[in-house]
C-alpha cells in the first residue's frame, strides 16, 4: 500500500529505463573558511576562473573549472552550510596519473604517492595498469580531500553516446 511521508518502499527488481532528458553535472560547491585563500589555492593548479560575483558583505561566489572539465567547483560565503573541509572524495580523473603528480607538485601542491586497491589501499601502482585503479589524493588548504584517478580507456557503457 502506502508508505510513509518522506520515504520510499520500492520493491521492484526491475530496472527503470535509462533517462531521455539530457543533463549533466556542471557545479560542485566545496565548503571553505577562506574565500581568498581557496581562490588562490585553485588557481595555483591552474584551474580558470569563471565568475567571482560579490552581492553585499554577506554574499560571495567563486566559480572554477579544472583544465578542460566539464564541470565546475563553486565556493564562497554565504552559499552552503557545509562545515569547511568536509567535501571528501571528490576525484579528478586524468589520463596520466604521473605527469599530474608532477605537475602539481611544481605547482608547490603536495600529493600523495601512488596507490591502488587490493582489499584496501596499496602503496604503488596497480600492478596490471588497469583503469580507474591507480590513484593519488590531494588536499586544498580547509581539508578537502581529492582523490586523482587514472583513466586510459573508459569501460564499455560509461560514455554517453
Amino acid at each position: 500500500m502506502g508508505s510513509a511521508a518522506g520515504s520510499s518502499m520500492d520493491t521492484s527488481t526491475e530496472t527503470p529505463e535509462i533517462g531521455t532528458i539530457g543533463m549533466g553535472l556542471e557545479v560542485v560547491t566545496l565548503p571553505v573558511s577562506d574565500v581568498d585563500r581557496a581562490k588562490h589555492f585553485y588557481e595555483t593548479l591552474g584551474w580558470r576562473t569563471d565568475a567571482d560575483i560579490v552581492a553585499g558583505d554577506s554574499f560571495r561566489v567563486v566559480q572554477m573549472t579544472p583544465t578542460r572539465s566539464a564541470c565546475s567547483i563553486a565556493f564562497g560565503k554565504g552559499l552552503t552550510t557545509a562545515e569547511p573541509g568536509s567535501a571528501q572524495r571528490l576525484i579528478l580523473v586524468v589520463s596520466d596519473i604521473d605527469a599530474a603528480r608532477d605537475d602539481f607538485s611544481a605547482r608547490g601542491v603536495g600529493v600523495s604517492e601512488l596507490f591502488h586497491l587490493d582489499g584496501g589501499p596499496v602503496p604503488g601502482r596497480d600492478p596490471q595498469d588497469r583503469s580507474y585503479q591507480t590513484l593519488a589524493t590531494f588536499s586544498d588548504p580547509d581539508g578537502n580531500k581529492w582523490l586523482l584517478q587514472e583513466i586510459k580507456t573508459r569501460l564499455p557503457g560509461r560514455e554517453w553516446t
